[in-house]
């Protein structure tokens, strides 16, 4: 045996050694652990009973206020709720955890502070999605030109942060939003910008970094993803004009082809054997491509979701586009089954309970349409709060949603649980 060959089969077996030790966390049904969902692609637990129809009065079980501002999802775990926030007049970039039962604020540890970058109108210091494990709590924030990643115990008690590298755009200031993604035992941390970008796996445990991959040198915003497509466990990401695929044990680049545009937000979809990612800036283009490394493109088109995802259900893609369409394609072959004028702008992303889709925008209004191939059917609009940023969260009979309202002139951070009674 070659001395490469010894050093490759003792890095192979640390890895195993390390998963085995550290085994992968099984989200429970009623929780809503990290970005998008248990199975990442937005999709809740089809056997919850929530309501269709809301107002400030209707169907709200709760409301708390926010300290600081963030679009970050509710990311909900046994009996709390935990967000990321920023107040930006101190430059302080903090995890709050409130009462699933009752909104109460239990406790708020501060992560960095200072340094705050230029950042798009639009977003905040504190867009990622706090992601857990059921022990542990882990968010990325951008300060100081650098991106810090740590993890909380579920007391909120810092277990470890570290520095994990630059993150510096220059030509478009529009700030950091990829969620941190857990994966067996580590969790990995996204950074596209021009400078050079990467994608890196960290011990859960110590925050020891366990593989890095080098991405292109250009600026994109999207969360990775890792699923099980075309036979087998891969990490998936959209943006610097590629679509591409890695292996979330090891980092290695399985496949990348061009697709799509330099700059996405949203995470991909995927169903048993294919992919889909749209975009974007500076061109607008959905794509589908086989998912086996070939890569085959199987359809696209000049639909464009920038900020938010699509949803992948039953056979078929759903999306509200930029343009305030809501559509739905054939899956297989991308034929438009509908298309519906809605309203925009949009940034948050679907949520599919049973047969039904729940859809913000901006101004806080959440369509609620079903999910059928056969025609579109609205079944309410709802209006709460101010804005629509953050993508819902619903989980054990329960939506909630992270909104704004005006209080006194200025603009309140507010999380609204909503259920029937």
């Amino acid at each position: 045996m070659t001395r490469i060959t010894a050093l490759v089969l003792f890095q192979l077996t640390l890895l195993v050694s390390q998963a085995a030790a550290f085994p992968a966390y099984v989200p429970d049904k009623n929780d809503w652990p990290w970005w998008r969902g248990p199975n990442r692609n937005g999709v809740a637990a089809a056997d919850q009973r929530v309501p269709v129809r809301w107002r400030e009065k209707q169907n709200v079980l709760w409301r708390s206020s926010l300290p600081g501002r963030g679009h970050s999802s509710p990311t909900v775990v046994g009996n709390q709720i935990f967000l990321a926030t920023a107040d930006e007049q101190r430059e302080i970039q903090s995890v709050v955890a409130c009462d699933r039962a009752t909104g109460k604020l239990l406790w708020q540890t501060q992560i960095s502070r200072g340094g705050f970058p230029k950042t798009h109108r639009k977003n905040t210091h504190a867009t990622c999605t706090v992601a857990c494990d059921g022990e542990r709590l882990f968010v990325a924030f951008h300060h100081n030109a650098r991106l810090t990643l740590a993890a909380l115990n579920l007391v909120g008690k810092k277990v470890w942060a570290k520095d994990i590298g630059p993150f510096d755009p220059r030509v478009y200031q529009y700030g950091y939003a990829p969620s941190p993604l857990i994966y067996d035992s580590t969790v990995i941390v996204a950074a596209d910008y021009e400078k050079g970008g990467y994608i890196a796996a960290y011990n859960r445990e110590s925050g020891k970094r366990v593989w890095q991959a080098t991405r292109p040198k250009k600026l994109s915003f999207s969360s990775p993803v890792v699923a099980n497509v075309a036979g087998r466990d891969q990490l998936l990401i959209s943006g610097c004009e590629l679509v591409a695929s890695y292996n979330p044990k090891t980092g290695k680049r399985l496949w990348a082809f061009p697709g799509t545009t330099m700059a996405t937000c949203g995470s991909m979809v995927w169903t048993d054997d294919l992919v889909f990612a749209s975009g974007g800036y500076p061109k607008a283009e959905t794509i589908c491509m086989k998912a086996d490394g070939s890569g085959k493109v199987v359809w696209k088109d000049r639909q464009k979701c920038y900020e938010q995802s699509m949803l992948a259900y039953d056979g078929h893609i759903y999306a509200l586009t930029d343009q305030g369409i809501a559509i739905c394609r054939r899956a297989a072959d991308g034929e438009m089954m509908w298309r519906e004028r809605l309203r925009g702008p949009v940034s948050s992303s679907p949520v599919l309970v049973g047969d039904t889709i729940y859809q913000p925008i901006e101004n806080g209004t959440t369509f609620v349409y079903k999910a059928s191939p056969k025609k579109f059917e609205l079944l309410a609009e709802n209006k709460l709060g101010n804005s629509g940023f953050a993508t819902p969260t619903i989980c054990g009979n329960r939506i909630y949603i992270r909104t704004t309202q005006d209080i006194g002139g200025r603009q309140q951070g507010v999380l609204f649980c909503l259920g029937t009674k």
